[in-house]
C-alpha cells in the first residue's frame, strides 16, 4: 500500500519523551489538523532546536507543505521553523491534535509495557507500523468513522 500523502494547510507539531532500555528519547510527530493524517514520526536521542529543525526538514522533503502553517508550542520550534524556511505560529489549541495522538500512542504502548526494550531501530520500525495503522486502518470518530487515508 502506498503511503498516504497530503497537502495540508495546518500542521500541528510536537514531541514527547519515551524510554528505550531505560534511556530517554524523544518522538517527534506532525499531524494534518484537517484530515488527522499523521504526516511523519521520528525518533531522536535528544530534544531541542536542532532535532526539531531536522524533523521539520525531513517533513518538508516528504510532503508538499508550501501552503502549510505549522502550529507549535514555544520550545525551540520558532527558531527551527525559521531555519527550515517554513511559516508557523504559536498555537496552544489547534495543536491539541498532536497531543491527542501522543495520548493514543502512550495508551497503546502502556498496555504492553512502560518502556521499550530493544534497539532504537526496532522502536522506529514499530512507530512506522503504528503510523500506517493510525492512517489506514484505525477509524476516527472525528472523521465520521473514516480513516485519515480515506479522507485524503
Amino acid at each position: 500500500m502506498r503511503p498516504a500523502s497530503a497537502t495540508p494547510t495546518r500542521v500541528a507539531v510536537d514531541e514527547t519523551a519515551v524510554q528505550i532500555d531505560g534511556e530517554w528519547h524523544w518522538v517527534y510527530a506532525a499531524i494534518d489538523v484537517t484530515t488527522k493524517l499523521l504526516l511523519d514520526i521520528e525518533l531522536f536521542s535528544r530534544r531541542g532546536t536542532d532535532p526539531a529543525a531536522a524533523f521539520l526538514q525531513g517533513l518538508t522533503e516528504k510532503h508538499d507543505l508550501s501552503e502549510a502553517v505549522f502550529l507549535v508550542d514555544g520550545y525551540g520550534y520558532l527558531t527551527a521553523l525559521s531555519r527550515v524556511g517554513v511559516s508557523g505560529r504559536l498555537d496552544y489549541s489547534l495543536r491539541n491534535h498532536v497531543e491527542r495522538w501522543f495520548q493514543t500512542l502512550k495508551v497503546r504502548t502502556d498496555r504492553f509495557h512502560t518502556s521499550w526494550v530493544g534497539s532504537r531501530s526496532a522502536v522506529r520500525r514499530w512507530l512506522q507500523q503504528f503510523k500506517r495503522y493510525y492512517n489506514h486502518d484505525r477509524p476516527h470518530q472525528a472523521l465520521n468513522g473514516r480513516t485519515p487515508a480515506e479522507v485524503i
